[in-house]
């Protein structure tokens, strides 16, 4: 998806030469095609930059418009026809230099004395507490209560007859109606992306959004990272206990339950009515079905299936977990003979 401007202010395209100079990244294609935005492979548009990195065993999901690339040697087999961009080892970290250099976060650079900016609309029936924040370009529904010393960033969205509890802080994010923020959620931070610069690990750039859709509840201190380029989406009527961490690009469907304490890696698809149990960990990348449901302490590490229940660490399907549980308990307590 292309960039929110509404979180993220650009500073205007860069060409090919200039991203090379700044990286030391080679060319191939015009040094002087520019590039307009930033984006993932998979969702690019025409005149996003892009990267492919890994070892190219496997073949990369690539939009049928992405035409620039920054890409490792492995991968440059995997490129379209016509394709310009830069090679470097190192493409993440190319590619996250130009997107720092081509948008920054607003909130990084928001500043000044008034509580609710000038340019934020709030609606005359909402309800501010004192100590709460809200900044340029953001807007609060009708109804909606805005708890002491919470944050609603810039350019945030925040539907009608919301509320966010005390000390929440909502940044890169929209949400929709009825949605529930209970005290010190942290909705739209940056998430745990680490990649290899030439000065050892650095953090990636988040550029995506936290999208809340209508009746989801979010419980107390509980974690929902922004998408890295795309979005992290929690369907309507998902409710999140306390203390939980959803990672970027992770997607939830609707009216999936998360216990305390669960974990969900980035970009893990959970499917509608799903129930996971607590402290259920999810890998990265996984699939997980309608309508499944995870035993607590649960550590899931490969899809699921629509209906099915698992358990255990690694997770399996809960009657071989069971079974195996038994024959362990079994052999370490074996009846005495005689």
């Amino acid at each position: 998806m292309t960039v929110d401007p509404r979180f993220y202010a650009p500073s205007g395209a860069l060409t090919l030469e200039q991203i090379a100079e700044l990286t030391g990244a080679e060319v191939f294609g015009s040094p002087d095609t520019e590039v307009k935005g930033i984006s993932s492979a998979a969702n690019a548009r025409r005149g996003d930059l892009v990267f492919l990195e890994g070892d190219g065993k496997s073949a990369p999901d690539i939009s049928a418009e992405a035409s620039l690339f920054v890409v490792n040697e492995p991968n440059r087999k995997y490129l379209p026809e016509g394709a310009e961009g830069l090679v470097s080892p190192l493409a993440r970290h190319v590619h996250s230099v130009a997107a720092l250099k081509m948008f920054r976060l607003r909130h990084i650079d928001w500043s000044g004395e008034l509580r609710i900016d000038a340019t934020a609309r709030v609606h005359d029936d909402a309800v501010i507490a004192p100590g709460a924040v809200i900044g340029p370009g953001a807007s609060v529904g009708e109804g909606t209560r805005i708890g002491a010393n919470a944050v609603i960033g810039p350019g945030v969205q925040v539907g009608r007859n919301c509320s966010i509890g005390p000390g929440a802080t909502v940044f890169c994010a929209l949400l929709g109606d009825h949605v529930t923020l209970l005290a010190g959620a942290r909705i739209g931070e940056t998430g745990f992306g680490v990649m290899a610069s030439p000065h050892g690990l650095s953090d990636a750039p988040h550029m995506g959004r936290v999208i809340l859709q209508d009746h989801v509840t979010i419980g107390a201190n509980t974690c929902i990272d922004r998408g890295v380029f795309d979005d992290t989406i929690v369907g309507e009527r998902t409710k999140i206990d306390n203390l939980c961490q959803i990672a970027h690009n992770v997607v939830l469907g609707r009216s999936v339950l998360v216990a305390a304490f669960g974990g969900i890696s980035g970009s893990v698809r959970v499917g509608n009515n799903s129930m996971l149990g607590g402290r259920v960990g999810i890998a990265d990348h996984v699939k997980v079905g309608d309508g499944v449901s995870l035993a607590a302490s649960a550590g899931l590490f490969r899809n699921i299936e629509d209906g099915e229940t698992w358990g255990g660490t690694p997770a399996k399907p809960l009657r071989q977990w069971m079974r195996e549980v038994a024959w362990l308990q079994k052999q370490a307590n074996p009846k005495k003979s005689g």
